[in-house]
């Protein structure tokens, strides 16, 4: 079998992400993107079983993939489902010294990894998750022309 696309342009795939991710957040450094969007999965992945959160992982690009497992403490309570001010509220907290995450970070987020993966397989696993994560992904009033991975 070749090497897996994500693996082989893990790179390219990270620096997408992150350029879309920043210019949806309206941020000027990758470093404010990068801990906002921890925040974002991070809040995302607190609601989740681990094989709830394993089988959204399935569907990452492989770095987006490695950080939404990082640092992930199995033995935390899984939260209730919240609401988007939660989730925001959440990953604005995340090393809050020095986190601008801005208030449209989850959907900016969501924005910006449903132009990372295959629409196809992040529906399929939206699917099989608690009602709330197609919610937490969701891109209202966003074209869907315009997501859709953009580095295949």
């Amino acid at each position: 079998m070749p090497m897996p696309w994500t693996y082989r342009q893990a790179t390219r795939e990270w620096q997408a992400f992150l350029a879309d991710a920043r210019d949806e957040m309206g941020l000027v450094t990758d470093h404010t993107t990068f801990t906002a969007v921890e925040g974002v999965l991070r809040a995302f992945r607190a609601r989740l079983t681990p094989q709830q959160a394993i089988d959204f992982a399935q569907v990452l690009p492989s770095v987006l993939r490695a950080l939404f497992v990082a640092r992930w403490d199995l033995s935390a309570p899984i939260l209730p489902p919240g609401t988007r001010e939660d989730w925001t509220a959440e990953a604005r907290a995340l090393r809050h010294q020095h986190n601008i995450a801005p208030e449209n970070c989850v959907a900016a987020t969501a924005i910006a990894l449903r132009r990372a993966v295959l629409q196809q397989d992040l529906e399929r696993v939206l699917a099989e998750l608690p009602p709330f994560a197609a919610e937490f992904w969701s891109t209202p009033g966003i074209d869907p022309a315009t997501l859709g991975p953009r580095i295949v």
